[in-house]
């Protein structure tokens, strides 16, 4: 649709500006409540009688309103408007069906540009006490309807995982994992991509085009780290993801980390016990905390969108 500057919109035009589920997408498709990878939950703009009926001044200012207040969210830049006046005659702008076309695609992108984000810590959870052979722990974070979900990671909202560890045991083992840890930083998920802040050890697996948007009912791999340290290169740990239904019905998603210790210390014996660990193939409590990097309405959405509730699902160690 070739519009320019200086057209009269027309109530059919202004429709497609407003409520168009393909391209060009509408307003209300990708702000609106959407579905799949559009959507952000704002409230709907009402559309008019179409034909070629008046549009008013009022009409036309919302639309623009809504336009900007996703802008500033998103950081796109978009051409640049004035507001219109009860008597004016009410063009189509310059570039309109362009800017609608940006907005639609950074929301599919998952808002990746989005600065209006807080943060909330959505559960933590200890090993209850040191292991030899595997760790498992698993988190679940629930949302209150499959829209706010979508609509959570549509906004550049991300789930957080972090793992540690906790009263580590002297010695290697504890170092071993504290280290694998470290590497992996803070792994957090958004809704296309998953980004690693941490660095070093042996990258054995990193999908970091693994967002919510590709996640199934079984667990996805987002990152495992195997340790560098002499001695302990099979030693691993592996953060993955889940949800509860297919994206568009999931309200649940679950963080999974499996630590592994298959590596043998040797066993010591008096009177060579002097500094070291009394069972040296004890590895530490592994802590694994989620962290939602949620949206706010610091920069246009109506309201900040948050997960309503989380659990431990498991927590394991032999």
């Amino acid at each position: 649709m070739a519009y320019v500057s200086g057209d009269t919109i027309t109530g059919d035009q202004y429709n497609i500006f407003v409520n168009n589920s393909s391209s060009p997408f509408g307003y209300n498709h990708f702000a609106g409540t959407g579905s799949g990878v559009y959507g952000l939950g704002q409230t709907h703009i009402s559309t008019v009688s179409g034909g070629s009926s008046t549009i008013t001044a009022s009409q036309f200012n919302t639309l623009m309103t809504g336009i900007t207040n996703i802008a500033n969210h998103t950081n796109d830049s978009i051409t640049a408007r004035t507001q219109v006046s009860a008597g004016d005659t009410i063009a189509i702008k310059a570039a309109l069906e362009a800017d609608l076309a940006t907005l639609a695609a950074s929301v599919a992108a998952g808002s990746p540009n989005a600065t209006a984000l807080g943060t909330n810590g959505v559960g933590s959870s200890t090993n209850s006490g040191t292991w030899n052979s595997s760790s498992t722990i698993e988190r679940s974070v629930t949302f209150a309807s499959a829209d706010a979900m979508r609509h959570f990671f549509n906004a550049g909202g991300k789930i957080r995982s972090v793992v540690s560890t906790s009263g580590s045991p002297a010695g290697s083992k504890g170092t071993v994992f504290s280290q694998l840890g470290s590497a992996i930083g803070n792994l957090d998920m958004g809704a296309t991509s998953c980004t690693r802040s941490g660095s070093g050890e042996t990258q054995t697996t990193f999908n970091s085009s693994t967002g919510f948007h590709d996640l199934g009912t079984g667990y996805s791999t987002l990152i495992k780290l195997t340790s560098d340290n002499g001695g302990y290169t099979s030693n691993t740990v592996e953060v993955s993801a889940k949800l509860n239904a297919a994206v568009g019905s999931a309200t649940v998603i679950t963080i999974k980390a499996v630590s592994l210790d298959p590596a043998d210390d040797p066993t010591f014996t008096s009177p060579n016990t002097s500094g070291v660990p009394s069972n040296p193939n004890e590895a530490p409590q592994m802590v694994l905390t989620l962290t939602e990097v949620h949206p706010t309405n610091a920069q246009g959405l109506a309201s900040a969108i948050q997960s309503s509730s989380n659990a431990q699902v498991s927590n394991s160690q032999s």
